[in-house]
């Protein structure tokens, strides 16, 4: 039998389709259910959309199914959805799975899903803090209060905690300072499980090797990568991180323009931080001098993209190979 899944949020819309390609079943089962769905159509193979939720489902269903994760991106290029906010429905998903046609997303294993939970949690926590501290800027900005003040930095906050405002606001700038204060104390309790958790694992390790590779930027490296023999070849991270340049073509001449800013921005950020820091920073060599060398061709913002880019080859090598980092052409 072949399966296709719609997956919503306490729900799941399900077709099965047989050999010929005759609808068996239509049915909706609640996803609390699906085990036992899954059951009566024990070895056959299934297809399910990557959605925020489909981790646990993919998990439940893979104990009696064979089950494809498909990826949303490409599987609406490839359906016969005429419009592109349509949803592929459970039939279409059925007969793409007997077709063999359905295009195969990433399913990360429990290990690298701690692992972007934790950072990613860092992430959210973070943005929620900077969201409190931008609400007291616009406090004091709307009573006439000019001084420079960062809310994040202990001089910031004892400076606040004098302020004398108006009710209500004066009640208003407590709760938003407290707020940052519990905030901050979650971020750090956060940071020192993803110290520990980046010291555990043998691929992040192996990062931390790297001049300007703290253990923040390893472990989200790590986390949103997942496994690195899923690449076949180093520009397939580069171009799943989106620091593949955009490559134009025209006659016989061929352009190189900006990256492509596919998959993660913060990783990209991170990765440019990092460069920079070994460049300016660390000193390290092989960074360094393929850095300068750009900076005088071109300028200084294409250099340290472009020394991201060799930062993330390197770091795909090392995790393949699994090598501390050990870049040639460099003096011991």
């Amino acid at each position: 039998m072949f399966i296709g899944i719609d997956v919503h949020k306490r729900y799941s819309q399900i077709a099965v389709l047989d050999q010929n390609g005759e609808i068996v079943e239509e049915v909706r089962v609640e996803n609390a259910n699906l085990d036992d769905f899954a059951q009566q159509y024990a070895g056959s193979k299934a297809a399910l959309e990557a959605t925020s939720n489909y981790y646990h489902i993919h998990d439940t269903l893979s104990e009696y199914l064979d089950v494809t994760v498909a990826n949303p991106v490409e599987l609406k290029l490839i359906s016969d959805s005429d419009k592109k906010t349509d949803r592929v429905d459970a039939k279409q998903l059925a007969r793409m799975v007997r077709l063999g046609s359905i295009p195969e997303s990433y399913v990360p294993t429990d290990e690298v899903r701690q692992a972007r939970a934790l950072v990613r949690g860092r992430q959210k926590l973070v943005e929620n803090r900077t969201e409190y501290a931008n609400k007291i800027h616009g406090l004091l900005s709307d009573h006439g209060i000019t001084q420079e003040v960062k809310p994040l930095s202990v001089k910031g906050r004892e400076f606040l905690a004098e302020l004398s405002l108006p009710a209500p606001w004066d009640a208003l700038l407590e709760s938003y300072l407290e707020l940052i204060q519990t905030l901050t104390e979650q971020i750090e309790s956060l940071e020192a499980e993803i110290e520990e958790r980046a010291g555990s694992l043998k691929e992040t390790q192996l990062l931390m090797t790297i001049p300007g590779v703290s253990y923040f930027t390893a472990l989200t490296i790590y986390a949103e990568l997942g496994e690195i023999d899923r690449f076949d070849r180093a520009k397939e991270v580069v171009s799943y991180v989106g620091l593949n340049p955009i490559i134009r073509e025209s006659g016989d001449s061929r352009f190189e323009g900006s990256i492509s800013k596919r998959g993660s921005g913060r990783v990209r950020w991170l990765l440019v931080q990092a460069s920079y820091s070994a460049v300016h920073t660390c000193e390290d060599e092989y960074l360094s001098r393929f850095y300068n060398r750009l900076d005088r061709k071109k300028n200084s913002k294409t250099a340290i993209v472009a020394t991201a880019r060799k930062l993330l080859v390197s770091m795909y090598h090392m995790l393949d190979r699994e090598e501390v980092y050990d870049p040639p052409g460099v003096s011991a």
